[in-house]
């Protein structure tokens, strides 16, 4: 918890001073590059949290990982360093690319589906955000036979559940309530 709030505090310092900058979408950009490695590497996830390598060693390595990085996001990880507070890289990351894409009113929709996403059901469902919330978004998708087919829309606070899964449920208890 205390991790969370100090990533946000880190992220929100660095979003505001990126805007004044006014390379708050190449910050962005670099922050999405580290996610991804972080998310895409075990080594590199497991370098990041281990007390036993030295700052400075982690400090280092991710300058060599991200060479093109901006001047605010090579500033982000020498002041998590010398904060002590390195491993928090990936939830700051995580952070600013979630403000960042709030203040440019884009959300995230996670989408729950029985098969990986087609782009023809990509579009379908962007469409059903649009009419949900009224804003864009950027689609998550996450697989889960046990649905059975449709799919399971989350967007913030608003939930659409249109599988099969959830279909049967409501029939099952309609039958037993009968």
């Amino acid at each position: 918890m205390a991790q969370t709030r100090a990533a946000i505090r880190y992220a929100k310092a660095v979003l505001d001073l990126a805007n004044e900058q006014n390379s708050a979408s190449i910050v962005n950009g670099d922050m999405k590059s580290i996610v991804n490695a972080v998310a895409g590497s075990k080594d590199l996830s497991d370098m990041l949290q281990s007390p036993v390598i030295n700052s400075v060693v982690k400090k280092a390595t991710l300058l060599e990982v991200f060479p093109g990085l901006n001047t605010l996001s090579a500033k982000l990880i020498d002041i998590l360093v010398k904060n002590k507070r390195i491993n928090i890289l990936d939830a700051v990351a995580q952070k600013i690319n979630r403000l960042f894409d709030e203040s440019q009113g884009i959300q995230i929709a996670k989408v729950t589906t029985a098969i990986p996403l087609s782009d023809d059901l990509k579009v379908k469902v962007i469409a059903k955000v649009k009419e949900l919330t009224g804003n864009d978004a950027e689609i998550q998708n996450t697989v889960d036979e046990s649905i059975l087919g449709g799919f399971i829309l989350r967007v913030g606070d608003i939930q659409y559940n249109a599988s099969i899964a959830n279909k049967l449920d409501k029939l099952k208890r309609e039958f037993i309530l009968n």
